[in-house]
């Protein structure tokens, strides 16, 4: 099968109206057309009950994006908020951004098993991004099931997750019909994977970094670093905020999770400033290539 010609030969930012307008959000489109918020909240962890509270709270107070995972077993929770937020003209649903995940099944069939599985547990009529959460048998087959589910109108974007080199996301794209909108993968300021980043460059790939504070066990360390303390201190922000910034301007989308009211507001306030390309350059020397987890 041949593959679907990009629409873009890169990725560019560009200003999302009215559904981020409230926090003054930004989008990038994903080489299919479609614009995905650069910023959202992660649902990791967070139960039902917990991940309703906090995706309610989060909509209510300009999150558009929202990643979940059937692996998370808080599917119903997300859908739950999202539902609620739309009865309660919050938000319209085009204007959320809703990724979910899938792992890797035996076969297609099972995958558009799962694929189903994830709308019904959402109540929702289709998803704006569904990954395969990580490598595993018979991937291949699975990516599959979510093109079909491309052309059906089930999803909207699609790609992979956990796939760390170039090798890793050609052996994916090269059996794809599609080509991968989204790589999500752990991405923080000790590990940074500038060679995949640089590498996606040519299919217009966005990375999207999931524990961007290091995750649970690392986030006191990452947020005490002494560059980003210092740079937090001369924009009078918290280091918090330094990172998702220095994010956004590398170019990834970032999903930081919290069930914290404050924490929420806090990391979304991140559009009224911008770091200079000398402090850019500050945290870029920051990468050592150390990675937290092993997914």
């Amino acid at each position: 099968m041949l593959k679907k010609i990009l629409l873009l030969a890169a990725v560019c930012i560009i200003a999302v109206s009215d559904s981020t307008a409230s926090s003054g959000q930004t989008g990038v489109l994903l080489n299919n057309g479609l614009s995905m918020p650069v910023l959202g909240l992660g649902t990791w962890t967070m139960d039902d009950h917990t991940a309703e509270d906090s995706v309610y709270f989060a909509l209510k107070n300009g999150y558009r994006l929202i990643d979940t995972a059937r692996y998370y077993g808080n599917e119903k929770g997300v859908g739950n908020a999202v539902r609620r937020a739309i009865k309660d003209g919050i938000v319209k649903r085009e204007e959320i951004f809703i990724t979910s995940k899938i792992l890797p099944c035996r076969n297609a069939s099972e995958a558009e098993n799962e694929i189903n599985k994830s709308l019904a547990s959402l109540g929702l009529d289709y998803v704006d991004l569904m990954l395969i959460h990580q490598p595993g048998y018979n991937d291949e087959e699975s990516y599959k099931a979510l093109e079909k589910a491309v052309k059906s109108g089930k999803v909207k974007s699609i790609g992979i997750s956990n796939y760390y080199t170039p090798e890793d996301f050609e052996r994916i794209n090269s059996i794809a019909e599609i080509t991968p909108s989204v790589v999500q993968n752990e991405n923080h300021i000790y590990y940074q994977n500038t060679e995949l980043k640089d590498y996606l460059k040519r299919y217009g790939v966005v990375i999207e970094s999931w524990y961007p504070f290091g995750g649970r066990g690392h986030v006191r360390e990452v947020l005490s670093d002494g560059t980003i303390r210092e740079i937090a201190a001369k924009h009078d922000k918290s280091p918090a905020q330094i990172i998702l910034r220095w994010q956004i301007q590398a170019g990834y989308v970032t999903i930081p999770g919290s069930t914290n009211p404050k924490h929420i507001i806090e990391n979304i306030s991140v559009f009224d400033f911008e770091l200079s390309r000398s402090e850019m350059e500050q945290i870029n020397r920051l990468n050592k290539g150390k990675r937290f987890e092993i997914w």
